[in-house]
């Protein structure tokens, strides 16, 4: 039985009494919760100190608030612990990461001198804390402006590119004039979902080809050798998992040979979802997505020239 669970157990047993052995057990099981967070990291193995610290200990006590009510519930032979803990400790967080320590993160990062090794760690620790916030907010006016059936890959894109804005341009934001969230939401995630959408959709038009040209491939069955009641999707599938030059077969994901553009493009063209083939490889949705989406491009002039259209 791991250290978690024995704390788990431990902790249970003595709920329901009003002792000092009670109260010990209980912050014993939140200090080894607390062990796998991914905020408030001691910088270089240094005691916690300022913000840091006061985020600390408002988790402390938050989260030996909320597992005081859920020990009732625990069932250590039909739970699984450490998810169970996990569910908790984030949950914990996220409450104590409001918009006004969201904005006290902010500040603190903008204190050190952009090279600081101060500035890097507390740039590292105000991007994890906003992806635990759950304060990432786009209005969904923005996603119906774009007919995208990828709409979630564009945004999962647009977040990316929304942390690496704030690491890169923290000192933009203005305290005086709009809250930290304000500022990351309305302006700079807002703008970049845009920018995503649009190089989206551009990438899609130039790098696939169009509905009217595929109207034109019914000219390439003869040169393909494909009968004549086979439509545009077969023949774009017959092409690919042909590869008759193995090019699609020898494009993979980096490390992951298996991952290919092949594989990936054929389980696209037979209705996998993004989420189901993520699943399947094991391999993140914006990873698959930046993969396929390059492909296309590099493979464009290819496959035009190949299939005649």
């Amino acid at each position: 039985m791991d250290e978690l669970k024995q704390r788990a157990i431990e902790a249970q047993r003595l709920a329901r009494q009003t002792s000092d052995s009670r109260s010990f057990a209980l912050a014993r099981l939140v200090d080894e919760i607390l062990r796998s967070r991914r905020i408030c990291r001691p910088y270089k193995g240094q005691p916690l100190f300022g913000v840091y610290l006061d985020i600390y200990r408002q988790i402390t006590a938050q989260l030996l608030e909320d597992i005081e009510g859920a020990l009732d519930s625990y069932d250590p032979e039909e739970t699984e612990t450490r998810v169970w803990a996990s569910k908790l400790r984030d949950n914990a967080i996220a409450k104590v990461l409001d918009w006004w320590r969201l904005q006290e993160l902010a500040i603190e990062a903008q204190r050190h001198p952009p090279q600081a090794e101060l500035r890097q760690y507390a740039l590292r620790e105000l991007v994890e804390a906003i992806q635990l916030s759950g304060k990432l907010f786009l209005s969904p006016y923005y996603r119906t402006l774009f007919s995208s059936q990828f709409s979630q890959l564009v945004y999962d894109d647009a977040v990316n590119q929304t942390l690496t804005y704030v690491c890169e341009k923290i000192d933009n934001f203005n305290p005086q004039r709009a809250q930290f969230m304000t500022w990351v939401n309305n302006v700079v995630l807002k703008n970049n979902f845009i920018k995503c959408s649009k190089d989206f959709n551009r990438s899609q038009e130039e790098s696939l080809p169009s509905l009217e040209a595929l109207e034109r491939m019914a000219a390439a069955q003869e040169k393909k050798n494909l009968p004549e009641e086979e439509d545009r999707y077969t023949i774009i599938r017959h092409y690919i998992e042909e590869d008759a030059d193995r090019i699609f077969e020898k494009e993979h994901i980096r490390n992951r040979p298996d991952a290919t553009f092949r594989s990936i493009a054929l389980a696209t063209l037979d209705g996998k979802s993004w989420p189901e083939i993520s699943r399947q490889l094991g391999i993140k949705v914006p990873t698959l997505s930046s993969f396929f989406r390059r492909c296309c491009q590099k493979f464009s002039l290819t496959i035009r020239e190949d299939l005649g259209i």
